[in-house]
């Protein structure tokens, strides 16, 4: 009996890598459009002043819990430097050039610039984005030029990391939606709530808000069917593996077409593709990929360092495993590895919010008539249309979310940012939509929260407004440029 041939990934494998190297480039173009307002020297959080303090505080020990080349400079051209230098070996990899030595380079740039972000880098897709850019490297061939990699053969275990990354992110993701305990996902009315209280719903929330509840209800039950059942096919035979793939790309497609979560749709969508064969693509693709020749990483090297991140990863994926005890050494051996935020544990919308406080922050000259700042992203101006923004992610936007859930006391970031608009920063108000104040900053500044919900089809209908609102009370007392002076 003839032997049945093992699959080939080799088409899945360059697909993967160039949509990788897509996320990259999509992460550090969208950093630079920001950086200065986020973290430059007249933004919200400068990243030297970050430093300063970590400098003070760790000495010696902050290169190691604090990774970054913004070490060697941290001005506002250096940081942009960093995001040039990110585009371009991201788009060297995309062309398929030295792809494991540029996707290296682009890791590092990466992490370098999430240190510095501080808070406004704290997203699950960053950590993903750096987990499988490192382990792409593994995957890919340390060959410089495009054909001899294309030609080297492939790391079965690195491919196997991979897979294990889509394993663990999906299901970490359901496991956590039963373990908080949230009694929206236990009556699997969750979704009811999600399209309207998601962080930057596009247009086509609303439509999805508008669906009955019986739909809700059954988009519930598929969602936790994807991540709590099929993660594990993705370790089967080919043909049940394809068919696993096909669901997770499935959910992340339909997540993407009802809302704005930066890259991370494309990322998670490049892992999928690694349950596909070759034996699935057009035969042309087959017949362009060169025949196996030379050698790729050798085993000394991904073995160990591939066994390392596995390891730290299998931890992260056992602490949602209730009542299961970790020995002390063990976590303080992921522990060491946890600034390279490259071995780490995920899980999104454990708690579904049900309602969506907006904040709107305004300006006045006299503390009488107050003119509100409108971003370019989030609710604000009832009727304006919701829209589309991934892959891009507008960060401030994104940070006013978590800011509505809670006060500005928890969140550091906000007064400053006021701070900026007080001072009329011009690098933080291009961060906006409008200012309303464009010859000189406001004399005073206060923060009001709202209550915002979609509209239903007949105010929609008698309005054109895609939002309704009710005022809440102040978020922010009135801040004004004396009291700044006073607090210097």
């Amino acid at each position: 009996m003839e032997r049945a041939e093992a699959p080939s990934y080799k088409i899945a494998t360059a697909l993967f890598l160039r949509l990788t190297a897509a996320c990259f480039l999509c992460a550090f173009v969208s950093l630079w459009v920001q950086v200065d307002g986020l973290i430059g020297s007249s933004g919200i959080l400068p990243v030297s002043r970050f430093l300063a303090a970590a400098r003070e505080a760790l000495g010696p020990e902050r290169f190691r819990l604090l990774p970054t080349l913004c070490w060697l400079g941290s001005s506002d051209a250096a940081l942009h430097a960093l995001c040039g230098a990110g585009a371009i070996v991201s788009v060297l990899a995309l062309a398929g050039a030295a792809p494991a030595l540029c996707l290296f380079l682009a890791w590092a740039l990466y992490l370098s610039l999430c240190v510095a972000g501080q808070v406004f880098f704290e997203f699950q897709w960053d950590f993903l984005l750096l987990e499988t850019g490192l382990l792409a490297v593994l995957l890919a061939a340390p060959r410089l030029s495009p054909r001899a990699a294309r030609a080297a053969p492939i790391s079965g275990f690195a491919l196997f990391l991979l897979r294990f990354l889509l394993f663990r992110l999906n299901l970490s993701s359901g496991l956590v939606k039963l373990e908080s305990g949230d009694r929206t996902w236990r009556n699997l009315s969750a979704l009811s709530h999600h399209y309207e209280t998601q962080p930057l719903p596009p247009w086509t929330a609303w439509y999805f808000h508008q669906l009955p509840a019986s739909f809700h209800v059954a988009s519930c039950v598929i969602l936790f069917a994807v991540e709590l059942a099929v993660p594990f096919f993705v370790f089967g035979p080919a043909r049940v593996r394809r068919l696993a793939g096909a669901a997770l790309a499935g959910l992340q497609i339909l997540i993407a077409v009802s809302g704005n979560y930066a890259f991370f749709n494309i990322l998670t969508l490049a892992l999928c593709v690694l349950c596909f064969d070759d034996a699935l693509f057009p035969e042309r693709l087959r017949a362009r990929a060169p025949a196996e020749a030379g050698r790729g990483w050798p085993r000394w090297v991904v073995w160990p360092s591939g066994g390392v991140l596995l390891f730290a990863a299998s931890v992260h994926l056992a602490t949602l495993v209730p009542g299961l005890p970790l020995p002390r050494p063990i976590v303080a051996l992921v522990n060491v590895l946890a600034p390279f935020r490259s071995a780490n544990g995920y899980g999104l919308f454990a708690v579904m919010t049900t309602e969506r406080p907006e904040i709107v922050v305004e300006g006045s000259e006299d503390g009488q008539t107050w003119k509100p700042y409108e971003f370019r992203w989030k609710p604000g101006d009832v009727t304006r249309r919701p829209r589309f923004v991934a892959p891009h992610q507008p960060r401030l936007d994104w940070q006013m979310w978590f800011a509505a859930l809670g006060s500005y006391e928890q969140q550091p970031w906000f007064l400053g940012f006021c701070a900026r608009l007080l001072q009329g920063s011009p690098s933080v108000t291009a961060l906006l939509a409008k200012d309303p104040f464009p010859g000189a900053p406001p004399r005073y500044l206060r923060a009001v929260v709202y209550d915002y919900r979609f509209t239903s089809r007949a105010e929609r209908r008698a309005t054109g407004a895609w939002w309704t609102r009710e005022e809440k009370g102040l978020y922010l007392p009135v801040l004004s440029k004396d009291m700044l002076r006073e607090a210097r």
